[in-house]
């Protein structure tokens, strides 16, 4: 008979840590599952490892060729026979012998869930660290209307911790495996889409460790593309955005554009602005020809851009630039005049509202601010 739940557990050189995440596993309480050791080809000690565990749900699975983590992954979605499937990275691991459990009574109980989550704490040199910023929703377990989660997952823009997730196989049947060209973010993006048809569970004990580590897939795209980190997030927000659009749910299609202005404006400002973070610095000419290939009309281009530079306006004020703020509202307005929230901002600062007392704050580099200018 086929198992309750499928663990699909991707691993590429980390033979040194497969051990603690399959034990993790195979201690729940809960115990009707396999484990599918997705082996993508390592040539370390992987297989040795995955054929040490004498416990005949394990299988061991090694890939003819490297084939990538994206298509590792869903070689091992196809392959679940689980009702459920529980997708760790070999370098993860569950910290809780009930999470399980606890998880299946909530899938149970909600037949309109469409998958289950959790926070989680660091891991780090064998050694919890702290709870994290990603994944954590509040103190209460909560069933989430899934376009709710969406707007409060693009309010915060932490996602979710991708060990903590639990699916329901027909997730990946009936609507998408993950996309193969979106390599960072392609689990955000499956994420938002399945939370258009179905509510999402969240429970609020952190169950499971994330691993930080140099290996970790995450580290080593930042490090060798943090221009593809961008644009992933970007190419979700935009996906979403249509599939919003299609549906006519017009309201979180604004919130994906809202996203969109605000990930832009860290990415043009964060040379300006220390304390702004982004992975790939853009120029004004970059961002705009980003924003003109995704827009369906000139229309919602001109529409995309009032929101950017509005976007940049606030960051202006923020740092006390109260006159790059004015102009930068002008400029929203000249391309989107229908923002009632800019025009009050632009309104107050014409008006001479929180004058600056002082210069403007200085910036990292000496060209910076005319660099800025130029590119304006």
């Amino acid at each position: 008979m086929a198992p309750g739940v499928t663990f699909v557990v991707p691993c590429y050189n980390l033979a040194h840590l497969l051990n603690d995440c399959i034990g993790s596993i195979l201690s729940q309480s809960y115990s009707d599952f396999e484990v599918l050791i997705m082996d993508d080809c390592s040539p370390d000690s992987t297989r040795a490892v995955a054929l040490s565990f004498q416990d005949p749900r394990v299988e061991y699975v090694r890939n003819e060729t490297n084939l990538g983590h994206l298509r590792n992954y869903n070689k091992g979605i196809g392959m679940a026979r689980g009702k459920y499937v529980w997708l760790i990275s070999a370098d993860d691991r569950l910290r809780c012998s009930d999470v399980l459990q606890r998880y299946i009574d909530v899938m149970n109980r909600h037949p309109n869930v469409g998958y289950v989550c959790c926070p989680g704490i660091g891991l780090e040199n064998g050694r919890e660290t702290r709870l994290l910023e990603c994944g954590y929703y509040g103190t209460r377990d909560t069933i989430f209307n899934g376009r709710h989660f969406i707007a409060a997952s693009l309010r915060n823009g932490y996602g979710l911790l991708a060990p903590s997730v639990m699916v329901r196989k027909d997730c990946y049947d009936r609507i998408s495996m993950f996309p193969t060209d979106m390599p960072h973010q392609g689990d955000w993006y499956l994420w938002f889409l399945w939370a258009l048809q179905y509510d999402v569970a969240y429970v609020a004990e952190p169950m499971v460790n994330y691993r930080i580590h140099e290996l970790n897939i995450m580290k080593d795209l930042i490090r060798r593309s943090p221009e593809t980190v961008l644009n992933d997030e970007l190419e979700v927000l935009w996906r979403t955005k249509r599939e919003c659009e299609r549906r006519e749910f017009r309201r979180l299609a604004e919130s994906c554009e809202e996203r969109i202005a605000a990930i832009y404006t860290r990415a043009l400002m964060a040379a300006l602005y220390s304390d702004l973070e982004t992975h790939w610095y853009m120029t004004f000419a970059e961002c705009y020809r980003g924003l003109r290939l995704q827009a369906t009309d000139m229309r919602e281009y001109r529409r995309m851009r009032g929101k950017l530079f509005g976007y940049i306006g606030n960051q202006h004020w923020r740092h006390g630039a109260l006159d790059l703020a004015r102009q930068s509202y002008a400029r929203a307005l000249r391309h989107n005049w229908r923002a009632p929230r800019v025009w009050l901002s632009w309104l107050a600062l014409s008006a001479g509202a929180g004058r600056m007392g002082g210069v403007f704050r200085k910036f990292k580099r000496g060209n910076d601010f005319q660099r800025y200018v130029r590119n304006v």
